[in-house]
């Protein structure tokens, strides 16, 4: 075994080099004594996903489709404990059958597909039916929406630190991917969670989430699913906007090194990041412009142009501030340099006043789709920069919380 100082390094896998640079220098043996200096190359495969993976085509052709301008992803992918309190708002049992004819009314809404390019959906919603007997995995289909899968398992404690969490679910996931696939879903979500704090992110669980976003992204491109990657920096506390800027901007560096690091196709994935906002306990709200400022400056520091499509999360923001601040970015001065469709992938900004809405009751499903059209619409209008009026949802300033919640 050798050792170089000063000299070259190299990485291998296997018996092959993958990256190799040299510098004037010496080779020195472990026992001391020197050695003659070897000259190494660097060297790249190149091609090695177009070549390697029968999907590739498919992947980055449905990473494009997703990613359209004026169309966004339902993210209705909520496990049967979080829909369970869903329901509980509208005094619903947590049953298969409510949970079923929920996701019944979201995914036949008409016209829903019109702005909706895919929906995110749990397992259990991956392989039911509709009442009628339909899959509903055809049924979005028929709507031009592709169906995606959830295949994290949820959030587990990272020992020694200061209420950081890591995510679960990489055992096991190359043959969860390959069922999915099969069953018809075409792109998959993984969520990972830093929060801001003192001394948080720590490296830790910065190094520890983004190896699992990029281990579970390259597992789901070699099973044909594209990776929608998310590393959510939490909206809790009371640090300022800056604060958020620095550690989000740190987070996607990390990501993208990560995701490198694994061979994963940029081309063939989806961004799912937090918009740029304050901690939620910070005493001054901020302005709709310093929100998409920080955001398009964080996205075009840190977002290769390679990746198709950043599809922002709602979670923290109202259903109004979710719409004006995506349409903000869509027009704010900058925004013509980016390289990538700014879009959505909003759960509760879609869903809960629709909840609200139908409350269970079978005559008021069609009220409660026609505002879900509304709202897709209306996010839709935004991803276009062209937004303007009134609000469809309800309760448009009520902002929308959800507690954390580990395995």
């Amino acid at each position: 075994m050798a050792a170089f100082v000063g000299s070259s390094v190299s990485v291998f896998v296997g018996d092959r080099s993958v990256l190799s640079c040299s510098r004037a220098g010496r080779r020195v043996s472990q026992s001391g004594r020197r050695a003659v200096a070897t000259p190494v190359t660097m060297s790249f495969a190149a091609g090695v996903f177009e070549k390697s993976n029968p999907y590739a085509d498919e992947l980055k052709a449905t990473a494009r489709y997703i990613s359209q301008r004026g169309r966004g992803i339902l993210a209705s992918d909520e496990s049967n404990s979080t829909t369970g309190k869903r329901l509980a708002i509208v005094d619903l049992e947590n049953e298969e059958v409510n949970r079923r004819d929920w996701r019944e009314l979201l995914y036949t809404a008409p016209d829903l597909g019109n702005y909706i390019s895919g929906a995110i959906m749990f397992e259990e919603t991956l392989y039911q039916k509709a009442a009628d007997g339909t899959p509903f995995v055809d049924i979005l289909k028929d709507q031009g929406i592709f169906p995606g899968i959830k295949v994290d398992t949820g959030l587990t404690a990272l020992p020694r630190t200061d209420a950081e969490t890591a995510t679960t679910g990489l055992d096991g996931l190359p043959d969860r991917c390959a069922a999915y696939y099969k069953q018809g879903a075409r792109f998959a979500k993984w969520r990972a969670v830093l929060r801001i704090g003192d001394g948080c992110p720590s490296d830790a669980a910065i190094i520890e989430n983004c190896h699992a976003l990029a281990r579970y992204a390259q597992i789901s491109q070699a099973a044909g699913l594209v990776p929608i990657v998310e590393p959510e920096v939490l909206l809790d506390g009371d640090h300022d906007i800056d604060r958020t800027a620095y550690e989000t901007e740190k987070v996607l560096s990390y990501t993208f090194r990560f995701l490198n690091e694994y061979d994963v196709c940029l081309d063939a994935i989806l961004l799912k990041p937090n918009m740029i906002n304050p901690g939620g306990d910070y005493p001054t709200p901020p302005t709709p412009q310093e929100v998409a400022s920080y955001t398009l400056r964080t996205m075009l520091r840190g977002v290769p142009g390679a990746v198709p499509g950043i599809h922002f999360l709602s979670g923290g923001m109202s259903d109004a501030e979710a719409t004006e601040n995506l349409n903000l970015l869509n027009t704010i001065e900058g925004s013509e340099r980016a390289p990538w469709s700014l879009t959505f992938s909003y759960g509760r900004a879609l869903q809960i006043a629709v909840l609200k809405t139908w409350a269970g009751k079978p005559e008021n499903k069609e009220k409660a789709q026609t505002l879900l059209t509304a709202l897709a619409k209306a996010n839709s209008q935004a991803q276009l920069g062209k937004f303007e009026g009134e609000h469809p949802s309800p309760e448009a300033k009520t902002r929308n919380w959800q507690p954390l919640r580990l395995v």
